[in-house]
């Protein structure tokens, strides 16, 4: 009897053995959850420049970025805490990641400093206690938003946001993801110096209400200063909501990667190409809005008109360029880590697709021509199923700079 007891722990024991790298990898294989937060909205406003309003520019940066995790990373699961103009109590939005059981959590603001128009520069916050009066004055104005809660007291535990004898809570805090938020934060803040080209204010701590209650790694983003006149166009332009989206998401990229690296080894995830950054977006929108005034501009054609695509390898053409003596503009609608049929349905029914290969991915493109104004033309007309896809350029099937390719191109023209 006891023999058999052996045997029978025996047998458990080896089937256990055999079946968990199955359980690891089922769990390795989850999606990986980020939680994106839109700050303020609804009858809170958030900070107001002289034209403009914080949660406008949050929600609209907020949702590109979404888009962006989307298009690219299939095995990531995205979840906004609004996707509208509407408020959203701010114990509730941390309840939505930690209920999503989030890997991330990412919380966009918007900065402003009363009677000051010359601070600039963005910034990304981690939980903690604020090291000057200016760090306090940065967590006392987002945590203001619970006042309009009407329980906010109750809710809050008495917490005064306006009282700095209710931050020292956060002077014994233990985060035990601090390490991991301080380094999506330096990523963060590496993407706005170096992709972004923004004026770098760092990474800071502060007690800020909505950190203190998710429990994963999470980070506040303060994009630039609405109080600056210059920052607020920028950051109510297309280019400038574009670039910012951009340069979070490849901060994402580098800190998902690191992530899988470290629990598994090895990691799928590729970091996109300096060019892949907003920059192209911004030479897009400025040339769209002049292309409009000039009386050289063509009648529009249909995208089938247009359609002139090359495949790629690598970056380099495998089929022959619509004119071997100039740049080829082509519209990129999506980036896949592996092959998509025709009829994929994130093509959306686009007929004509072609793709090339870069950094081990694939990605998809639409419209090529020499006339970089019919590209544009294109680019609009595509713009409702492709809100993110922005324009590049190849010549002599190597890719190239499109901002070179669009000086080139208005050179041609003009001789």
């Amino acid at each position: 009897m006891k023999l058999c007891k052996r045997h029978i722990l025996y047998i458990c024991i080896c089937f256990g053995l055999f079946i968990s790298p199955f359980c690891t990898n089922s769990i390795e294989a989850k999606d990986f959850v980020v939680v994106i937060d839109a700050g303020h909205g609804g009858h809170d406003p958030g900070a107001l420049g002289k034209f403009s309003k914080e949660k406008t520019i949050n929600l609209n940066v907020a949702l590109k970025l979404g888009r962006q995790i989307k298009r690219n990373c299939p095995d990531v699961k995205v979840i906004y805490t609004r996707e509208r103009d509407v408020f959203i109590p701010l114990g509730k939005r941390a309840d939505i990641a930690n209920n999503a059981k989030a890997d991330l959590f990412i919380s966009i603001h918007t900065n402003s400093v009363a009677k000051n128009n010359t601070a600039k520069g963005a910034s990304t916050w981690t939980l903690g206690l604020a090291k000057s009066d200016a760090n306090l004055e940065v967590a006392k104005r987002e945590n203001s938003v619970i006042l309009y809660e009407s329980d906010y007291k109750t809710r809050y535990a008495g917490f005064n946001p306006n009282s700095a004898e209710s931050y020292i809570i956060f002077e014994f805090m233990q985060d035990k993801y601090m390490s991991q938020s301080v380094h999506l934060a330096s990523l963060v803040q590496k993407e706005f110096r170096h992709t972004c080209k923004r004026a770098d204010r760092g990474v800071h701590q502060a007690g800020f209400l909505v950190l203190k209650a998710s429990a994963m790694p999470s980070i506040l983003v303060e994009l630039g200063f609405i109080s600056h006149p210059e920052e607020e166009r920028y950051l109510n332009s297309e280019a400038g909501s574009t670039t910012l989206a951009n340069g979070i998401f490849r901060a994402f990229l580098s800190y998902k990667r690191e992530h899988e690296i470290r629990m598994t080894g090895s990691s799928r995830t590729v970091l996109p190409e300096e060019t892949d950054a907003g920059k192209i977006e911004e030479v897009d929108t400025i040339e769209e809005k002049t292309n409009t005034t000039r009386e050289t501009v063509q009648k529009p054609t249909t995208p089938a008109a247009n359609n002139a695509g090359t495949k790629q390898n690598a970056g380099k053409a495998s089929g022959k360029q619509t004119d071997s003596t100039g740049p080829v503009f082509k519209i990129q609608i999506l980036t896949s880590s592996r092959p998509i049929a025709t009829n994929d349905k994130r093509l959306k029914g686009l007929k004509g697709v072609e793709h090339y290969q870069e950094g081990g991915l694939y990605k998809y493109t639409y419209g090529a021509s020499t006339d970089y104004n019919k590209v544009v033309r294109t680019k609009r007309e595509i713009a409702p199923k492709f809100k993110d896809a922005f324009i590049i350029a190849f010549k002599d099937g190597k890719k190239m700079n499109v901002s070179a390719a669009i000086e080139e191109f208005k050179k041609k023209r003009n001789k």
